[in-house]
């Protein structure tokens, strides 16, 4: 706002837009960055794993449930589960799920989330945090500071001569009340947007993603303790938001394999619309084709060319095309 950089500082206004920037850039982070997407299985690879399964749990009578593919794995003095995945055919790593908005196993996968489009993971986590809470900062900051705009006009004019006072963008409007209009809205958007960065704030301080305390695979009736954790506040943001990032596994500008594709044609159902090739025609078809004119009446006798016929007509016999026939005297006399 002018009258707060002239009033009290111009650094108000920068500060602002600087929230704003680091806020959207932080956003379009999280939205176009891999967030640790694990590749399925090839074919070759999840023929093997399930060779793996069958050698190890056996053949199972028919008419019996198969035991679950689960593979146990130790953390820290801790059993963690492996679960097999029968969508991408792995077993997924620890703290890894299978996302089923965006079809995908996603590493240490924290939720999906709407608003940005894409889903948490530990690739992305850490963007996806300082967004939320520069969003944060960024509506404390508009909202303290449209109280004070409006705080001081009115310790000069008073509260209601401030309302009436100078047009805004609307001209009915004065800027005072586009002033309290954008208050109320940041009142009720602080309670969601800062909830959701204190909420994310005690998840980073115990090394726990938002999937796993929905579950309640730490806290539940097991009381497994979270061997993820390292029993220190500090510890555990530095490792969340300041840990190395591993590189993504995802091939962007692979090419598809033409026998995947060919087989995916290959599959696809003539829909009703789809029309057969036309049948091979003979001679005669293809005339008979050609009689009508295009308005779809027949054409009278007179325009019908003869058949063509495999001996062709002495030369003196030939007609042209829009020549009638004349019956011979042999013709007449087997009529008769």
């Amino acid at each position: 706002c002018r009258y707060l950089a002239v009033q009290l500082s111009p650094a108000i206004p920068v500060f602002a837009a600087v929230l704003f920037l680091f806020a959207m850039a932080t956003l379009l982070r999280t939205s176009f960055s891999d967030p640790g997407v694990i590749p399925r299985a090839l074919p070759d690879e999840a023929a093997f794993i399930e060779m793996e399964i069958e050698a190890t749990n056996g053949t199972v009578p028919q008419g019996q449930r198969p035991p679950p593919r689960i593979k146990n794995f130790q953390i820290n003095n801790q059993i963690v589960k492996l679960k097999y995945c029968y969508t991408c055919k792995i077993f997924r790593p620890p703290r890894a799920s299978h996302c089923s908005i965006c079809d995908n196993c996603v590493e240490r996968f924290d939720h999906h989330c709407p608003w940005v489009g894409n889903c948490v993971g530990k690739r992305n986590y850490r963007y996806f945090y300082l967004f939320i809470l520069s969003l944060s900062l960024l509506t404390i900051y508009i909202f303290t500071f449209n109280i004070v705009y409006v705080a001081l006009k009115s310790l000069k004019i008073g509260f209601l001569n401030t309302l009436k006072e100078t047009p805004g963008t609307y001209p009915s409007m004065s800027l005072t009340v586009l002033t309290v209009l954008e208050v109320l809205i940041c009142f009720f958007t602080l309670w969601s947007v800062v909830g959701l960065t204190g909420f994310h704030t005690f998840l980073v301080a115990l090394n726990q993603t938002t999937n796993e305390d929905i579950k309640g695979s730490w806290t539940g009736k097991n009381r497994v303790q979270n061997p993820y954790s390292h029993g220190n506040i500090v510890k555990n943001c530095c490792e969340v938001l300041c840990g190395p990032l591993p590189p993504s596994v995802l091939d962007r500008r692979g090419i598809l394999q033409q026998e995947e594709s060919t087989a995916q044609e290959g599959s696809c159902p003539r829909g009703p619309g789809t029309q057969e090739p036309p049948a091979t025609q003979g001679p005669g078809q293809a005339q008979e084709g050609g009689m009508k004119q295009q308005d779809g009446s027949i054409p009278p006798p007179s325009a019908v060319p003869a058949p063509s016929s495999d001996t062709e007509m002495p030369e003196e016999k030939q007609r042209t095309p829009g020549e009638l026939a004349v019956p011979c005297a042999d013709a007449g006399r087997a009529e008769h």
